[in-house]
């Protein structure tokens, strides 16, 4: 297996460990998407209390990635994204938090 078979696999396992049904299809695109950021320690993570790391989340994928308007709407997404990876974890992989976002907003068409 490549390193990115290996870390679709990790986020898979982790995904299905936290009770999350996110299809497998879904999180290769999403990973592929995200490219090198995969790899890096702390880009491959989001921070789930840091209003920098959120605002760019935001900013970043939902708005500029996703073409979502700017509303409160997409706060509340990303806290419930957070949440469902458990506000204790301290792993909240960037690719498992975004294939949430976009499973609800319904925008897999970004990644078809």
């Amino acid at each position: 297996m490549s390193k990115f078979d290996d870390k679709v696999a990790m986020y898979v396992a982790n995904a299905k460990e936290l009770g999350l049904k996110i299809p497998t299809d879904l999180l290769t695109k999403v990973a592929k998407g995200l490219g090198p950021s995969i790899y890096l320690g702390d880009a491959s993570l989001v921070s789930g209390t840091d209003p920098e790391e959120l605002a760019r989340v935001k900013n970043n994928f939902l708005i500029k990635k996703l073409g979502l308007k700017d509303s409160a709407e997409l706060d509340k997404a990303i806290s419930e994204a957070v949440t469902q990876m458990g506000t204790s974890n301290r792993n909240k992989h960037r690719a498992i938090v975004y294939a949430l976002l976009v499973m609800k907003f319904k925008k897999e068409s970004v990644y078809a």
